[in-house]
């Protein structure tokens, strides 16, 4: 049965750059992106990786990578989701991620899991939920 766990990240760095020549939408990016979990997942310099449609300026989806370092309800070690998510004109963020089948090490060797987020302008941080299996 699985377990849940749930806490807040917050975002220590975002780097993003606009990728070819498009300057206008739709247009293509890609983000280098550091967040700080607290809660279930602590992880305090996560390395992430975003590739960004943008639509128009204020809409578009992203696909990305992020390798968590850290302490999963109290088990040490590292793994890596493969997150899905999209953006509203307002500025409000959905997204889904998953555990890379085969991408964690350490006492979270074996580990499968979903969850989500949604990141709203403004907030200080941004609540996850994150339903796991360590098997």
């Amino acid at each position: 049965m699985p377990t849940q766990t749930t806490g807040h990240f917050t975002f220590a760095n975002w780097e993003e750059r606009t990728v070819g020549r498009r300057e206008t939408s739709p247009k293509l990016a890609h983000a280098s992106v550091t967040n700080a979990y607290s809660g279930g997942i602590e992880a305090a310099d996560t390395d992430c990786e975003y590739t960004i449609v943008y639509v128009t300026e204020k809409t578009g989806t992203f696909t990305g990578m992020q390798l968590l370092a850290g302490r999963l309800d109290g088990r040490e070690g590292t793994f890596v989701v493969e997150e899905r998510g999209s953006f509203e004109p307002d500025g409000t963020v959905h997204c889904t991620f998953e555990v890379v089948p085969g991408a964690a090490t350490g006492e979270l060797t074996g580990l499968s899991g979903t969850g989500s987020y949604t990141a709203t302008p403004g907030a200080p941080s941004v609540a996850y939920t994150f339903r796991y299996d360590l098997g």
